[in-house]
């Protein structure tokens, strides 16, 4: 099987070595370097992995299809994708692909705790939840976690996504389920460490709002 663990990166200059050298323990790495105005896309290729380079920068879903796209290109079965400012950890990758071998999941998502996030984050992903399993119908028990699994398959069936940001991994979610594909959880650590977000707040509430509600509308239309 020919995976790739894929990280989207927008100036991450200062981890995206480590990020790299610790994933290519697991797996060959695929960078997408989302018009970065540092030297990310350098240092990565320094480091070993596969870049691609996507200019102007254009958000984190945009540069995660383009992922997508590469990795399809190259045979790729499946991707795990995973942050590139050290909120994840690559060393819990095998956990991911024993539980992908064993289920055959198109879609594992790292669960979080959110008891040991900052008290902002805390709140904002523990309402999320809630809303969004509202959406869904079902427990979703962390619907904005990076660290994932995809499947070949899954990756086909969200290229034709115009979500642009983070939510495009919301609706990435929307897209397994009413497919009919499987989705399942790992545990994975929760790490803080004051990393700078590229969230914008407001604009993030308005979106996942919209997707909330989108996800709500898709999940309980009439076939």
């Amino acid at each position: 099987m020919k995976i790739y663990a894929l990280i989207p990166a927008y100036n991450e200059s200062a981890a995206i070595t480590s990020v790299v050298q610790a994933s290519q323990k697991h797996l060959e790495v695929l960078v997408v370097d989302d018009g970065s105005k540092d030297d990310t896309a350098a240092l990565a290729e320094a480091a070993g992995a596969l870049v691609v380079r996507q200019v102007p920068n254009q958000g984190k879903g945009a540069a995660l299809r383009a992922g997508f796209r590469r990795a399809i290109e190259d045979g790729c079965d499946a991707v795990v994708m995973l942050d590139a400012d050290g909120q994840h950890d690559p060393a819990e990758i095998p956990a991911f692909l024993a539980c992908w071998q064993q289920n055959h999941s198109d879609l594992i998502i790292g669960q979080r705790t959110f008891a040991k996030m900052p008290w902002l984050r805390r709140n904002t992903n523990t309402i999320g939840t809630w809303m969004f399993s509202w959406a869904m119908g079902q427990h979703i028990p962390d619907n904005q976690s990076g660290y994932r699994l995809l499947s070949r398959r899954l990756m086909q069936a969200t290229l034709e996504s115009s979500e642009s940001g983070f939510e495009f991994e919301v609706e990435m979610i929307v897209t397994c389920l009413k497919s009919g594909f499987r989705l399942d959880w790992v545990p994975i650590r929760t790490i803080y460490q004051g990393e700078h977000s590229h969230i914008q707040p407001l604009k993030h509430l308005v979106n996942f709002i919209r997707v909330v509600l989108a996800a709500r509308r898709a999940m309980h239309a009439k076939p």
